[in-house]
C-alpha cells in the first residue's frame, strides 16, 4: 500500500527504521533497511506468547519495573491493643486525668486539621506533653466515599493519620476521652516520656 505525501529524507528514513527496530509489531511484517513496509508480504501468523515472567533487563528508552512497595510505618498502639497500667486507666474512666495540651480540630476540614494535629504534636513533644487531649468532633456513620465531606470525617480519619505520621513510635497508647473532655468527640493520645 503506497502512502501519499513526501518521500522520507534520509535522515527521515535512518530515524524511521531506528524507531521501528525498537517496536513489536502486533502481526509481524517485513521491513526493508529504509524503513518502508514491504509492498505485498501477507502477515504471518506467530505462536501466541507463553505467559512468564516479565524480563527484568534495562533497555534503553522503555519504562522501568514499579520499585518494590514501601515498608508500612508502624502503627501506634490502639485503644485494643495498647495496654497503660491500672492507675492510668483509672484516671481515664473517672475523668481525674488532666491533659498537659489542648488541640482542637472540630469544625476544620481535612486538610486544616491534619496540619493543626501534625503541628500540635511537634509542640506537645517540644513541651514534654504527656497527654494530648485531641478534640476530633463525634464520630458519625460516613461512606468511604464521604470521609472528606461529611461530618465525622476528621474523627474518622485520625488513626490512619497517626499511625503514618513521624509521631507514631512517640504514641504509647490512644483512648477514648471521658465526657467531661468531649467523650465520643475527643482522644486522649498518650505520649512516651521524654527524657
Amino acid at each position: 500500500m503506497r502512502r501519499s505525501g513526501r518521500p522520507l529524507s534520509p535522515e527521515e528514513k535512518e530515524v524511521w527504521a531506528r524507531v521501528a527496530r525498537t517496536v513489536t509489531p502486533l502481526v509481524r511484517r517485513k521491513v526493508s533497511p529504509s524503513g518502508a513496509e514491504g509492498e505485498h508480504s501477507p502477515p504471518k501468523p506467530h505462536a501466541a506468547p507463553v505467559p512468564g515472567p516479565a524480563p527484568t533487563r534495562k533497555v534503553k528508552g522503555r519504562v522501568p519495573p514499579p520499585l518494590p512497595p514501601a515498608p508500612v510505618p508502624a502503627k501506634p498502639a490502639s485503644e485494643d491493643r495498647a495496654h497503660l497500667d491500672g492507675s492510668w486507666e483509672r484516671r481515664i474512666s473517672k475523668g481525674t486525668l488532666i491533659p498537659d495540651f489542648h488541640l482542637d480540630l472540630h469544625g476544620a476540614n481535612l486538610e486544616t486539621a491534619y496540619r493543626r494535629l501534625m503541628h500540635g504534636l511537634t509542640q506537645a513533644k517540644a513541651m514534654g506533653a504527656r497527654v494530648v487531649l485531641i478534640v476530633t468532633g463525634k464520630p458519625r456513620p460516613v461512606d468511604a466515599m464521604d470521609r472528606g465531606e461529611r461530618r465525622g470525617a476528621i474523627r474518622a480519619k485520625i488513626s490512619d493519620w497517626l499511625a503514618a505520621s513521624e509521631h507514631a513510635g512517640d504514641i504509647v497508647a490512644i483512648r477514648g476521652a471521658h465526657r467531661r473532655h468531649g467523650g465520643a468527640g475527643a482522644l486522649y493520645v498518650v505520649l512516651k516520656r521524654r527524657r
